[in-house]
């Protein structure tokens, strides 16, 4: 058998070299390795820059100049946490949640049908056990429910929303209902479709949820509310239309309204944007994970490529931000600017709205 050839040790070396390699070596570590990790740090921190103002703004459009700012919230580890640093570039946003007014002009243009005015697929029949009764255009609808003192509406099932065969944009409360006297209401019962079709027509498209943050803050980083640190009411201000009193059975409307209010009826924030807490829950683009945070990028995050289901459904779920008409302060408190809700994309509500924003180059 042949032996295998093995390479013979050597018998002597240089000291010297040996010590010139530890210098080298040890050089590099000092000297150069955290200057290639400081670069590579730097390469992964690089934000896209805040843009410049392309031109004069388009009626009913304000420009929100985008830049870095902290998304989300450490205080709610279940959805909005982490918070971590992002950035946007700019693009232009609509100053108010789009109205029965302008629904009504795309409606009239296109004679597109809402999902609330169509019957339920079969997708949303594949839910479950779903009686005759049922299988017609309807959406749901908040009703006043006094709950007993030792009930937490937090634990308890959401009895406040009722089927309402015929309840539709048009018809808010239900077929003897109209938006006559709301014509400068937000417009609701609308669908992530029913948005997204809108904003097609008018040549737009739905925020990202990273935009939608963005521009709610009104360049107020790290505040807890859209126009800074001052609880809502305080000194008998209100900023924003919320539920006041006892949730679900009284809202003592002490900002003004119970149900939704006509638009920019509350002060607009930094950018000059109203309603962006409160009034109606404003649908993103972003399908919903409620982990996408842990791995978000940092330049214009577009959430992730699908999304979880949302509650009572195996259907995936679209981000919903901004809280409505009814979040109050021991319910549902999602009217802050970090805050985030997630929906069906075929769900539809009468505290359901939405906005549009622009590309800057569109």
């Amino acid at each position: 058998m042949t032996r295998p050839i093995r390479r013979q040790t050597p018998t002597s070396y240089r000291p010297w070299l040996i010590a010139a390699a530890c210098l080298i070596v040890g050089f590099a570590s000092i000297f150069l390795l955290p200057r290639l990790f400081s670069k590579t740090a730097k390469m992964e921190e690089t934000f896209v820059e805040a843009t410049e103002m392309p031109g004069t703004p388009p009626e009913g459009i304000v420009w929100i100049p985008g830049g870095p700012f902290w998304m989300g919230s450490d205080n709610d580890p279940e959805g909005n946490a982490p918070a971590h640093q992002v950035v946007v570039s700019g693009f232009w946003m609509d100053k108010t949640e789009v109205t029965n007014a302008q629904f009504e002009v795309f409606v009239k243009a296109t004679g597109y049908k809402t999902t609330a005015e169509l019957p339920p697929t079969e997708e949303e029949l594949a839910q479950g056990e779903v009686p005759p009764e049922r299988r017609v255009p309807f959406s749901v609808c908040f009703k006043a429910v006094a709950l007993p003192k030792d009930v937490d509406p937090n634990r308890s099932p959401p009895i406040w929303w009722d089927f309402v065969a015929g309840a539709d944009w048009r018809h808010p409360e239900g077929p003897s209902s109209n938006i006559k006297d709301r014509m400068n209401h937000p417009v609701v019962h609308i669908s992530w479709h029913d948005a997204v079709a809108y904003c097609e027509w008018a040549g737009k498209r739905l925020p990202t949820e990273a935009e939608w943050e963005f521009a709610a803050r009104g360049g107020l980083d790290k505040q807890e509310y859209c126009w800074g640190s001052e609880k809502q009411g305080t000194g008998g201000k209100w900023y924003a239309n919320t539920f006041q009193g006892s949730f679900p059975g009284h809202d003592s409307a002490a900002d003004g309204y119970r149900g939704t209010s006509p638009v920019a009826t509350y002060p607009a924030n930094g950018y000059g944007l109203h309603d962006m807490s409160g009034n109606v829950w404003e649908w993103c683009s972003d399908w919903y994970a409620g982990t996408y945070y842990r791995t978000s990028p940092k330049n214009n995050p577009k959430g992730p490529e699908s999304g979880v289901a949302g509650r009572d459904t195996n259907q995936q779920a679209k981000v919903r931000r901004g809280g409505s008409f009814l979040c109050a302060d021991d319910y549902c408190r999602r009217y802050l600017p970090a805050a985030r809700d997630h929906n069906p994309p075929n769900d539809a509500a009468s505290h359901a709205g939405f906005r549009c924003v622009k590309d800057a180059s569109r």
